[in-house]
């Protein structure tokens, strides 16, 4: 009988930094039901390794590679229609008893006028203010995401918010 193997790297890794992973998880994404397919899918990167030994700290990388992962599923996820995230939304806000029909109905008409003007932004500026506002990136990490320098994050960012308050005032 052959000795046994050790561990993989990925299986290692599974084993004292899962944990940690799904928490990290957690804070990045909208959808918690996607936390299993994220975290096997930063596992299957893992044991895609062809040089593990060039790795210096296997956590770090492990958490880097996590990153690029929420990352690429916040794109993803950014380039489903937003009309359709903010109807979901709305429909699972309970009315409440007392409200004004007036003022909900207004602040349908508000949401639906922001859904509106959303869509109308290109893809790389609306990427950008979605990135920034719904997941908290920073400008240097749109920029590495997108593939983008800083200036132009920046510049996408600050077309957004311009665009989005023309459009919701001119309504």
């Amino acid at each position: 009988m052959p000795p046994d193997k050790p561990p993989s790297l990925a299986a290692s890794l599974a084993h004292s930094q899962g944990e940690k992973l799904r928490r990290f998880f957690l804070l990045r994404v909208r959808n918690p039901a996607d936390i299993p397919d994220l975290t096997q899918e930063v596992f299957l990167r893992m044991l895609r390794i062809p040089d593990r030994d060039a790795i210096r700290s296997p956590e770090a990388y492990l958490f880097t590679v996590a990153l690029h992962v929420a990352q690429q599923h916040a794109m993803q996820d950014s380039a489903i229609a937003p009309s359709v995230q903010a109807e979901e939304l709305l429909a699972q806000l309970p009315a409440a008893p007392d409200a004004d029909p007036l003022l909900q109905a207004h602040g349908e008409q508000c949401l639906e006028a922001f859904t509106r003007a959303l869509e109308r932004l290109s893809p790389k500026v609306r990427a950008t203010f979605l990135l920034h506002r719904q997941y908290g990136m920073t400008l240097k990490e749109i920029s590495r995401e997108l593939r983008i320098s800083f200036p132009m994050a920046k510049k996408y960012l600050a077309k957004a918010l311009h665009q989005l308050h023309q459009r919701l005032n001119s309504e």
